[in-house]
């Protein structure tokens, strides 16, 4: 039987070892991607470089979606694994890869059918326009293994198998380290060779993400139609509100784009930049609220809230300092930032804008992310739902839009850093009343919360 390994030692240690095995991974992946923005910068064709910025945009929706299906299965199956009901898990396990596959397949169908649109109503335009319209119908497809390989990372991490989730994305980007200088410039496939080493770069992560989670530990059960209809719903009871919480990042992204986009390719150009570098120097920080999900789920399930409440704070507390660190590197790797990737004009401002101002902000986004890992994993995902679209559906826009008629691009920075502080600072603070109102007997367990009515009608059969 799997043992709940948050259930008992230190929370903060168990934030730190969770957050830095993830962010290893994560940060692994996304230096790799922003060496990939690198090897076409080196082709000296500004409209490549926009493409993938255009791109980005649109991919950042379906990835969103993937990472959402992944909350939702760690939230669930964590929540059984702290009640002690351990072939459940294995039950929802494999029902929620099952389930993610069929949704992330319906998504990439939609994209790959409409891309041309969306791609135009992203602003792209010309050669540019058909860059990324190509490269989507390239890689859109590869989703499918993504979503696989999401799903079984979030039941590893779920289980506290952190090490081994790392693994997963760690050698899946050493493979595409070595394979996409070699597609883009070698063989001077551009955009192209890009575009197959991702879809390589995918089926390698579900290759070994199945690999650790069935083969080696047996977390996941054999699915089946009985077993997926019965989760289906306490699944999507998680995974509609994350899945709509996780799409204001991207609805974000894309609306700032827009905004963008009017001041030419090399804002743009610059806007994919600071994409890279967001999730890139972030990586801890975006790996802290899927890791410590697993740790809330446990302790919630198994009615420890006294360390629920603990880990919270532990969190804010890695997070706040780990940002600090993140702006101090940023600010000081400006200048060789600009010359790497060939900045100029519009494009240059945009960069320092968001080494000198922009960084800062992710405090209190970094504290967002805490409040909705809480909020997903503690029965309450509609207040992650509410406090993300304020920030990148309400908020976000008109801030950029505002700032930007006064500073040109980079007031796109400002605005949405701005967002960040707002929503940031007051979903921190809801998150902490509802972890603090929680009941409990400190040190002591008690009465086990049911996340469904009646769980015992979810086992197979």
């Amino acid at each position: 039987m799997q043992e709940g390994r948050f259930l008992t030692g230190s929370t903060l240690g168990h934030v730190v070892r969770m957050t830095a095995t993830g962010a290893f991974g994560i940060t692994f992946v996304f230096l790799v991607d922003a060496a990939n923005l690198l090897w076409l910068s080196q082709l000296d064709q500004p409209e490549l470089v926009a493409a993938i910025g255009f791109v980005y945009a649109i991919q950042f929706f379906s990835v969103s979606i993937g990472v959402g299906l992944m909350i939702a299965a760690t939230a669930m199956v964590s929540r059984s694994i702290g009640r002690g009901e351990a072939e459940l898990a294995r039950t929802q396990s494999a029902a929620a890869a099952a389930i993610s596959t069929m949704i992330q397949g319906g998504v990439a169908l939609a994209i790959l059918t409409f891309r041309h649109d969306l791609v135009a109503m992203a602003g792209a335009t010309g050669e540019t326009a058909d860059n990324a319209a190509g490269y989507l119908a390239l890689t859109i497809m590869s989703l499918i293994p993504m979503a696989i390989s999401l799903s079984c990372s979030g039941t590893l991490r779920a289980y506290g198998y952190g090490k081994e989730a790392m693994y997963v994305t760690l050698t899946s980007g050493l493979v595409l380290m070595v394979i996409d200088p070699i597609l883009i410039l070698y063989l001077e496939w551009g955009l192209e060779g890009a575009g197959v080493g991702l879809v390589l770069f995918r089926f390698c992560l579900m290759g070994l993400a199945l690999y650790f989670a069935v083969y080696r530990f047996s977390l996941l059960a054999r699915p089946t139609l009985r077993t997926v209809r019965a989760v289906w719903i306490p699944f999507m009871i998680v995974a509609g509100p994350a899945i709509a919480t996780q799409m204001s990042t991207p609805v974000g992204n894309y609306i700032l784009t827009i905004v963008m986009a009017p001041f030419g390719d090399d804002a743009v150009a610059a806007w994919a930049v600071v994409a890279r570098l967001t999730v890139l120097t972030f990586g801890g920080i975006f790996a802290l609220s899927g890791a410590i999900g697993g740790i809330f789920g446990q302790n919630f399930g198994a009615g420890f809230y006294d360390r629920v409440r603990s880990t919270y704070r532990d969190a804010l507390i890695f997070c706040l300092f780990y940002t600090l660190l993140m702006w101090a590197v940023l600010a000081s790797a400006t200048n060789l930032i600009i010359v790497a990737f060939g900045l100029s004009g519009q494009g240059e401002d945009v960069l320092r804008a968001f080494t000198s101002i922009g960084v800062g902000g992710f405090v209190f986004v970094g504290a967002l992310f805490v409040s909705n890992a809480a909020f997903n994993n503690l029965g309450k995902p509609g207040r992650s739902t509410l406090v993300n679209w304020l920030k990148d559906g309400v908020i976000s826009w008109p801030a950029a839009a505002f700032l930007s008629a006064s500073f040109g691009a980079a007031g796109v920075i400002y605005g949405q850093a701005v967002a960040g502080v707002i929503m940031g600072t007051l979903a921190a603070l809801w998150g902490w009343r509802y972890v603090a109102s929680l009941n409990a007997n400190v040190g002591t367990k008690v009465a086990k919360p049911r996340p469904y009515p009646n769980p015992d009608r979810y086992r197979s059969r």
